[in-house]
């Protein structure tokens, strides 16, 4: 009784990570080392994310919640592979070059999927989003950016664009390059 429980667990697990995909809400970008992958997207086509507390968790660190409010409109969902021994260099550039967006991107395990704001823990999360103040030696422009870096795992990457509060709309071309 006790081998069959557990080979019933094993063979459930096995099939829910075989069928484990993205959502249709993610759209997926396809990148080879070595190569860049652009997508053309619009915020029209997201939606906001209301519970943004797995942003600044101490297991997730993407953003502090005192920028909270550069997060706060609609966000629009990619996802792409980053392959062992690889950084991804993810791009964001409004159409509109005063649009106001922000970018972020975490990586998590190859057979992971998970989602904001369901985003418990992560390998790594970055974000660029307008600064507050200048930073010493430093121009900020309307795009932003940010680097993922794997060692000897693959992982998940999920890329957020997002407008801040209020903002809904606009259009954006988003850049992924993997070297």
């Amino acid at each position: 009784m006790r081998t069959s429980l557990v080979f019933s667990i094993a063979v459930s697990l096995i099939a829910s990570l075989a069928w484990a995909a993205w959502p249709t809400q993610v759209t997926e970008i396809k990148v080879e080392k070595g190569k860049t992958a652009s997508v053309e997207g619009k915020l029209e086509a997201g939606a906001p994310v209301a519970d943004l507390a797995w942003a600044s968790s101490s297991q997730v660190a993407c953003f502090p919640a005192t920028q909270n409010e550069k997060f706060q409109g609609n966000h629009v969902l990619y996802a792409a592979t980053l392959p062992p021994k690889s950084v991804m260099t993810v791009t964001l550039t409004p159409k509109n070059t005063s649009a106001d967006m922000s970018l972020y991107a975490y990586q998590i395990g190859a057979n992971s999927f998970d989602l904001p704001p369901n985003l418990a823990r992560c390998t790594s999360c970055e974000a660029d989003h307008k600064w507050d103040r200048p930073k010493k030696g430093k121009t900020q422009d309307h795009t932003r950016s940010v680097k993922l870096t794997s060692t000897t795992n693959p992982y998940n990457v999920v890329i957020g664009v997002a407008g801040p509060k209020g903002v809904t709309a606009g259009e954006f071309t988003l850049s992924v390059e993997v070297k």
